[in-house]
């Protein structure tokens, strides 16, 4: 669940089908009672219909908990929280240390914890600049960058044009959150 609507999504549908959701948050919904193997099967069916899937495996789950602080991070946080050290916030919300951490998402993503924050904070900057409320300083601001070259640098790198190119031609699709 990479957003409130599919947190919304979840919750509703696990409540059709006699489920009890105790909590439902993004990346994570606790049941109430206990579940046998046909309520698996069931659930897991309920959750591929709507387009997500019941991660059962501890490793999968870490990493599903790291995209999870992420996407909170750079779509929802407050734009004091995110000019964090990832180093130190990622153990302070899981509770393992940041270099196994590190190495469990890259073995399993093929990706760099931080590369994919980068994805991240570039599909908000694509969003922010279509809203076209904020100047360029303002967004690198907002995200964290220490400057606009830096975040022009990155954007670039990730989108192939300068953020003002994109902002005025619009020429790439942004991706959703769980395409990232």
């Amino acid at each position: 669940m990479v957003c409130p609507r599919c947190v919304k999504v979840v919750r509703e549908e696990l409540n059709r089908f006699g489920f009890k959701p105790v909590s439902v948050e993004l990346g994570e919904a606790v049941l109430d009672g206990l579940l046998t193997d046909s309520d698996l099967d069931s659930i897991r069916k309920i959750l591929e219909e709507n387009g997500f899937e019941l991660i059962d495996d501890k490793k999968k789950q870490i990493i599903d908990k790291i995209k999870t602080v992420i996407i909170e991070l750079v779509h929802f946080q407050s734009e004091s929280d995110k000019r964090v050290n990832l180093s130190e916030y990622l153990p302070g919300k899981l509770g393992y240390d940041y270099s196994w951490l590190s190495h469990l998402f890259s073995s399993m993503e093929g990706i760099t914890i931080e590369k994919f924050l980068i994805h991240h904070k570039v599909e908000k900057v694509k969003e922010l600049l279509i809203y076209d409320e904020l100047s360029l300083d303002e967004i690198a601001w907002r995200l964290g960058y220490s400057s606009v070259q830096h975040l022009s640098g990155q954007f670039k790198k990730i989108t192939g044009l300068s953020p003002s190119y994109y902002k005025k031609y619009r020429s790439e699709k942004r991706k959703s959150l769980d395409e990232i």
